[in-house]
């Protein structure tokens, strides 16, 4: 069996797949790497291929009709064979040096006497034209370098969280709790680091820089402009983590600290969606703004209260022209704080 199981999610990937897969390479026989190819009309599937056929104890490529990013993520984790699993966006990569540690913790944690369910890393903002790249870091939030539960989980920043490129889960936690990301629709990424955490009892946290998020592709899923031209599947993500948090209820009763992270993690992203639709700027932005936290509120009435009436619920929700105005502000301010996009 291998250790660490990566899914490279591609389409239309010709012009930068080489440089995600090349680093992942590095790992060796220790790793297996699934490139899958989503219905790509460029030269992917044949560089998919091309890396197969010269790895062969290593790479496997898998191509499959055009289903979206949640689609090939879901073909990966059904082909992995890995201990433990992670996705890796075709236009990022990893640091050869961190990736080293990384797979010797992995084996070490392999055999130990508690199973690991989740391992957490730093991620790099690679921002285009930024001099002095963002890391995201967990080490006042999470003990470093040993096993630990929820219960030890300390107070996260606002603006940060577990993201899908902070994470390596164990591969048979994922496929027992049933996660399938639906299809054609972006911003996925966002449940899978939700809906597998009440299944995850054991962590790791190493503080080193391991993943580098590339910002500033033409057309990236997380331009704020595309975001604003996809806001309906932003609502759609938004409103199944509402689901499931109202469906999760007794799974999260007396599970204090894992219950506050998932309330706090939906109250960014519904943030976002409210933003978004903000800067549509367009009555139907704005109707649909409304519609969704009508359906917060229908759905859970403690939910809808604290997303609502938390800090950023108001900042959100500011009456008239002149409050979603204020709105727009205090967001870009936070977008220049935090770097993110």
């Amino acid at each position: 069996m291998k250790l660490l199981t990566f899914t490279v999610p591609c389409y239309n990937s010709e012009g930068y797949m080489a440089k995600c897969v090349d680093s992942l390479l590095a790992g060796g026989e220790d790793v297996e790497i699934i490139i899958v190819d989503d219905g790509s009309v460029d030269a992917t599937a044949s560089i998919a291929d091309a890396y197969a056929e010269k790895y062969p104890s290593i790479v496997k490529a898998v191509h499959k009709e055009n289903g979206g990013h949640g689609s090939a993520v879901n073909m990966g984790l059904e082909h992995a064979k890995g201990l433990f699993f992670k996705v890796v966006d075709s236009d990022d990569w990893v640091k050869e040096t961190d990736y080293m540690q990384i797979l010797s913790a992995l084996r070490e944690l392999a055999g130990g006497e508690k199973a690991l369910d989740m391992l957490i890393s730093n991620f790099v903002y690679e921002k285009e034209g930024e001099k002095k790249n963002k890391v995201m870091r967990y080490r006042h939030a999470l003990p470093e370098n040993e096993i630990f539960t929820w219960k030890q989980v300390r107070h996260f920043h606002k603006g940060q969280y577990i993201l899908m490129h902070s994470v390596i889960f164990r591969t048979k936690l994922l496929k027992e709790c049933g996660l399938e990301l639906p299809e054609h629709t972006f911003y996925v990424d966002n449940l899978f680091v939700f809906e597998p955490l009440p299944f995850v009892k054991n962590m790791y946290y190493m503080d080193v820089n391991f993943y580098r998020y590339y910002i500033g592709r033409e057309g990236q899923s997380v331009n704020e402009t595309v975001m604003i031209s996809r806001i309906d599947q932003q609502i759609r993500v938004n409103k199944r983590m509402v689901d499931y948090m109202v469906e999760n209820k007794a799974k999260l009763k007396g599970r204090r600290k894992l219950r506050a992270y998932m309330v706090n993690y939906l109250e960014i992203i519904t943030t976002v969606s409210s933003i978004m639709l903000i800067r549509g700027e367009t009555e139907e932005h704005l109707q649909k703004k409304k519609e969704l936290w009508d359906y917060i509120k229908q759905k859970d009435r403690w939910l809808y209260g604290r997303l609502r009436y938390g800090l950023l619920g108001n900042s959100m929700n500011l009456p008239g022209k002149g409050g979603r105005k204020i709105s727009v502000e205090g967001y870009r301010i936070c977008q220049r704080f935090f770097k993110f996009n």
